[in-house]
């Protein structure tokens, strides 16, 4: 008798494949590419799906909802390791935050923000993938750059470091959620200098 393709084995050998690196870059891109053509609410793994040429089915497999894709491309998008070590404690800073800025000046972000913020809300499991996957690595890359600069002698070593990180990039998030000013290169210097100001050895 032929062997069904639901056959335990078959599922077996689908379930242990390996995911291919070049599929999670397309599906991604893909997604960047809806939300910026159709917005939040208008994009769906069914498009993804048809954009990049593969079944639902690899997609869910790699991401349970359309919000934890959304959430992944959005992650891609902003970066992980955004804050170099050059030694010039400002122009890494500039750099790092200049990152937000660039990613929700040249892509849709920005007004993808609000509804993301709004299902990380009611979806824990997401809010600690989206934490873990963008806040947490991002923090982490600039939080090391700030405690060289203070080893160095370049600021001083008495500061609250999760303050220094909210305030670096509370102001471009700000803006990016509520619409209200220009999310601009100033605005990351303005950002930078008056914290390194709060830094300064007396």
């Amino acid at each position: 008798m032929p062997r069904s393709s639901t056959h335990p084995d078959s599922t077996a050998r689908a379930a242990g494949r390996k995911k291919d690196p070049q599929i999670d870059e397309a599906v991604l891109r893909a997604t960047l590419e809806l939300l910026e053509e159709v917005g939040y609410a208008g994009t769906s793994i069914s498009q993804v799906s048809s954009r990049v040429g593969v079944y639902r089915p690899a997609i869910y497999r790699r991401w349970p909802s359309k919000q934890h894709l959304v959430a992944e491309a959005v992650a891609s998008a902003l970066g992980h390791e955004p804050t170099p070590d050059t030694g010039d404690l400002r122009a890494d800073l500039l750099t790092g935050v200049g990152t937000l800025v660039d990613a929700f000046t040249a892509t849709n972000v920005s007004r993808v923000l609000p509804a993301l913020v709004a299902d990380l809300a009611q979806q824990p499991d997401l809010r600690e993938q989206f934490l873990a996957s963008v806040f947490r690595t991002r923090r982490a890359s600039t939080a090391r750059r700030l405690r060289a600069a203070a080893e160095r002698g370049e600021i001083r070593p008495d500061f609250d470091m999760e303050f220094v990180l909210d305030a670096l990039a509370a102001p471009v998030y700000y803006r990016a959620l509520f619409g209200h000013g220009p999310v601009t290169p100033a605005l990351t210097e303005q950002s930078v200098d008056l914290v390194l100001t709060s830094l300064e050895r007396h």
